[in-house]
């Protein structure tokens, strides 16, 4: 008789972030070869596609789970999570480095700070609005930089911190609103909601009329297969393996280690980087430090009000986002 392996939660949670590190930092050179078969839309909608796919028959037997007072916050925190941002990334390396997008992507948990600031009633620390500012300055840093012999440009690297704005507002939306729902099934649901829209904008590209089973397409369709099913599906899986195992503050580690493997592939790829891009980063990772920095004692406030919950700042992947 079999016995079961059991693996100690220390390995089982430095290699379920190992894992998560290189399945998320790859997503970004994933987009990028993508892109040179298809078109920014076709890559986006293509991705929806397989990850919903992969979990619509979940999705169906959720939707029990959830009540239906809830529903349109799912619907509107998957569309600001799963949705939008699927498109704005494809587009946006159209002109912006895989590196770069990786790098701009760590502003998530000052939207999310920012937004819960301004909408959401919550409560932000000093050093937590001086982390915004530094990371923000990081940005605009980056954002002016010439990055890759010039591909990169204002107003596609303003997309992809849109698309960090979105996943900003998805984060305070779960949190206010859906805490309550399994993650899981949470997920699950999201992607069904939005496989439906996201097939519609398939069959409005010319993908369909333009597959010819070609080499080139079969590879790139690979890459957004793998982008769907493994950046998708399964990194959420992980995710919330290892929020399980530890901690959100541990989980919250893959946001500094992402952009490391995303370089990696960049300049791999080919791609150049100066000390500028290396600042921008650091500085926007500085800022993020700050903003997840745990208090010690009588923090100085800016309002009297509900603080934001290390979950919402420190998810890379909330339960219904996949960024980059």
């Amino acid at each position: 008789m079999c016995k079961k392996v059991q693996v100690h939660p220390v390995y089982q949670k430095w290699g379920l972030l190992a894992i998560l590190t290189l399945t998320w930092g790859s997503s970004f050179i994933l987009i990028k070869q993508g892109l040179l078969v298809y078109t920014p839309m076709e890559v986006g909608a293509l991705r929806l596609c397989v990850a919903g796919l992969a979990l619509v028959f979940f999705g169906v037997r959720s939707f029990k789970h959830i009540p239906k007072k809830l529903i349109p916050w799912v619907i509107a925190g998957g569309g600001m999570g799963n949705f939008i941002p699927m498109f704005l990334f494809p587009l946006a390396q159209e002109r912006v480095s895989s590196s770069m997008a990786a790098i701009l992507d760590s502003l998530v948990p000052m939207f999310v700070l920012l937004f819960g600031f301004l909408f959401f009633g919550v409560r932000s620390r000093l050093w937590q609005v001086v982390g915004v500012i530094i990371g923000f300055s990081g940005a605009a840093l980056l954002i002016g930089a010439d990055t890759d012999g010039g591909r990169s440009d204002v107003s596609h690297s303003l997309l992809i911190i849109l698309a960090t704005a979105f996943y900003g507002m998805n984060g305070l939306i779960i949190n206010r609103y859906l805490s309550g729902i399994p993650s899981f099934k949470l997920s699950a649901a999201v992607f069904t909601i939005w496989f439906g829209p996201a097939l519609i904008i398939l069959g409005f590209t010319d993908f369909f009329s333009t597959f010819a089973g070609t080499p080139a397409q079969w590879k790139g369709l690979g890459y957004v297969a793998i982008l769907g099913l493994v950046g998708t599906a399964l990194a959420m899986i992980l995710y919330y393996k290892l929020l399980q195992l530890t901690s959100a503050l541990f989980a919250s580690m893959v946001t500094y280690l992402i952009p490391i493997v995303a370089v990696m592939w960049g300049v791999l790829d080919g791609e150049r980087l100066g000390w500028s891009h290396a600042l921008g980063g650091m500085l926007i990772l500085l800022g993020v430090y700050l903003i997840q920095r745990k208090p010690n004692t009588g923090p100085a406030t800016l309002v009297a009000a509900p603080s934001v919950p290390d979950e919402a700042l420190s998810q890379r992947d909330n339960p219904a986002s996949n960024r980059g």
